[in-house]
């Protein structure tokens, strides 16, 4: 069975690109449209990644990594925030809560993969 990875961004246009090509990279997709339902899904899924989106309704993706890796039985998922806020700030601070990596908005969605796949030990 392959790698179960959560998108949670309420973009549809980055989902639909991001769930496509992780599809094809042999990924299950799971989608959650903003940090509530995100979280709702990691405590029922406990997906391998999470793509989280920093700005997102009901519950920031800030505060999502934070609780994430407030507990132990969550601290194996690897978690990529994406966001079009790219100052030092920004990104200091998603990696201070314990992201394992940073991207701003835009990105490849090429190179987003193939990042996915070294962090989750895959091969596309």
């Amino acid at each position: 069975m392959g790698k179960q990875v959560l998108i949670a961004d309420d973009e549809p246009n980055i989902v639909a690109a991001l769930e496509f090509l992780l599809q094809r990279n042999g990924y299950i997709v799971h989608i959650a449209r903003n940090g509530d339902e995100a979280m709702s899904m990691i405590e029922r899924l406990k997906p391998d990644l999470v793509l989280l989106d920093v700005m997102m309704p009901l519950r920031s993706g800030y505060d999502v990594c934070q609780r994430v890796r407030e507990r132990e039985e969550w601290r194996h998922i690897k978690i990529v925030m994406l966001s079009a806020k790219g100052r030092e700030v920004e990104v200091n601070k998603g990696v201070s809560l314990g992201a394992d990596l940073y991207i701003t908005k835009p990105f490849s969605t090429r190179e987003l993969v193939a990042r996915i796949n070294e962090l989750l030990g895959a091969n596309p």
